[in-house]
């Protein structure tokens, strides 16, 4: 490691603020996002009505996984703003974004009161937030790689997970403070209204923050010709479908044990929806603060050791963590078994936005780790409700266990044969 600089105080402490600054948007734009999905039980027959519970909850997926179909495209016009114009102006736009949509849903009639509309723009919103998030992810991760220390990459990149989660749980527990206060027919009327207004407003503090950060590209890397274009990023189209290899097994494992097991909890272990907000509102606690700790060990062991260590566990671990957790009467043995499977997890989600970064050149790399990123996430992230869901209408929902377990053993192969980024990418250089 005799190539590491030295930082200086002060150097260190404005590293330190941009990632602050930085990661202060992807809590609130993950906040936005994830606060759909937490309050689902509840306001999902305000905007689908009928009497089965699962096809509600199976029509409000739906608009969850729309959102995700936005993400490439968010993926590509943020990666191209950003390489293009900075990444800090891509940041900013990507906030105000996500504000607008989260006032719309807050302000939104439901069926009752205008029909067909209800849900028409409920998906717009959703469309509007998937393509701010498919924005998001890249450039901040592409950000936030940049500005931490050599070295100590993998521990300061953890924090674009610890803010992910964060916005998760966060979306949480606003959700359990309005159990507590209010009904659930007061949750169902109005109640659920209220997350999505604070998020709204809490875009205005990410905005302020984010305005004050140092840009991390130059001039003359904005201005290459191959700068922020599909043409120029397929001149690394083997970086490019690695990372959609992984990312597709990794996003997926995710989304299950976050956002789906709350409803797994409730409609397929029979637990309280209060019990299983309290278990996961746990359990994702511990998860944000594995990050750093998994981050940290991948700047002693690699990127690709992780990654590996990631896929194997889960191909191992899958099946019986899901089977034991469909049975579980426990709030304690759930949450055991959940924080198990969160930290198989944390080998991939703790490095995802760096290992990534260190795979494309500065002109490229906010594409590059967007819409790949967002490709992967969108097919097979953001349909993972939908698919778990569908297979459980169906009776066969142990078939989702195994379709989990297939697409990380694709993972687990696709690391297998990359090379180390952290030692032979191209960020390994950059100060």
């Amino acid at each position: 490691m005799t190539d590491l600089p030295e930082y200086t105080a002060a150097d260190t402490r404005r590293r330190v603020f941009a990632i602050v600054g930085a990661s202060s948007g992807n809590l609130v734009e993950w906040f936005d996002f994830y606060i759909y999905s937490f309050l689902a039980l509840y306001f999902s027959a305000a905007f689908f009505p009928g009497g089965n519970p699962t096809v509600q909850l199976l029509n409000t997926a739906g608009v969850f996984a729309a959102g995700f179909l936005m993400r490439p495209i968010g993926g590509w016009l943020f990666g191209r703003i950003a390489d293009k114009h900075g990444r800090r102006n891509a940041m900013m736009i990507s906030v105000l974004m996500m504000c607008g949509g989260s006032l719309v849903i807050t302000f939104l009639p439901t069926y009752a009161s205008i029909g067909a509309w209800a849900p028409f723009l409920l998906l717009l919103a959703r469309l509007f937030q998937g393509l701010s998030v498919g924005g998001e992810y890249g450039t901040s991760a592409t950000y936030m790689s940049e500005v931490a220390l050599r070295g100590r990459r993998g521990f300061f990149a953890s924090f674009q997970y610890v803010t992910l989660i964060g916005g998760q749980l966060a979306a949480l527990l606003v959700l359990v403070i309005l159990q507590m206060f209010l009904s659930t027919e007061e949750l169902k009327a109005w109640g659920w209204r209220i997350p999505f207004f604070v998020g709204a407003c809490a875009a205005l503090i990410s905005l302020y923050l984010r305005r004050s950060l140092d840009e991390t590209t130059t001039a003359e890397q904005r201005d290459r010709k191959e700068a922020g274009t599909i043409r120029g990023l397929m001149q690394h189209k083997g970086a490019f479908f690695t990372v959609v290899g992984f990312t597709a097994g990794g996003s997926l494992i995710f989304y299950t044990f976050t956002t789906y097991m709350q409803k797994y909890l409730v409609n397929t272990a029979g637990m309280h929806a209060k019990t299983a907000s309290n278990v996961m509102t746990g359990a994702l606690f511990v998860y944000m603060l594995l990050q750093p700790v998994f981050g940290a060990l991948s700047d002693r062991i690699g990127r690709r050791t992780s990654m590996l260590w990631f896929g194997g566990l889960a191909v191992i671990g899958t099946v019986p963590l899901l089977h034991a957790l469909s049975g579980v009467t426990s709030p304690v043995m759930a949450f055991v078994l959940v924080v198990v499977a969160l930290a198989i997890v944390s080998f991939y989600t703790s490095i995802s936005g760096l290992i990534k970064a260190e795979m494309f050149p500065p002109e490229v790399r906010a594409l590059g780790v967007g819409l790949s990123y967002a490709v992967a996430n969108a097919v097979f992230g953001g349909s993972a409700e939908y698919v778990a869901l569908w297979l459980k209408s169906a009776g066969n929902e142990s078939a989702f266990f195994w379709y989990v377990t297939v697409m990380c053993a694709i993972s687990f192969a696709v690391s297998f044969f990359m090379m180390e980024p952290s030692k032979e990418g191209y960020l390994r250089n950059e100060p």
